[in-house]
């Protein structure tokens, strides 16, 4: 098992920048590519970056945003720039249990292990 557990989110003006953090514990060799998602009110949950364990291959449908990992502390970091109120949402660490393969990094159902989520609020 892999436990995922998101920090950093919180209540940022327009323009601002916020730096989440996932933390994976427990079977992490387990653990290929680790990805962001989020869900907003309403709406469904919808990809926003990815990263191979490894930190050879990332994937991100935001030019504001970034990806990035410390190995040494088992942690993927999602670093959000220009932040728009259209961004607020519940973001989410997930992790694969086997490696995807670029295109199937963007589909939720194939992450097999979640985080509880962050709660981004991005104030106009």
């Amino acid at each position: 098992q892999v436990q995922l557990v998101e920090s950093g989110g919180g209540l940022v003006q327009a323009g601002g920048s916020l730096r989440l953090s996932c933390a994976a514990s427990g079977r992490t060799f387990r653990a290929y590519d680790m990805g962001w998602f989020r869900q907003a009110p309403g709406k469904e949950r919808e990809f926003v970056g990815s990263i191979s364990w490894s930190g050879g291959r990332t994937s991100f449908m935001e030019g504001r945003f970034t990806i990035s990992r410390d190995s040494a502390k088992n942690t993927v970091n999602l670093q959000m720039n220009s932040l728009k109120p259209e961004d607020t949402a519940v973001y989410y660490c997930a992790a694969s249990a086997a490696p995807l393969g670029s295109t199937r990094v963007f589909l939720a159902h194939e992450y097999a292990y979640w985080g509880q989520g962050t709660q981004v609020t991005v104030s106009s």
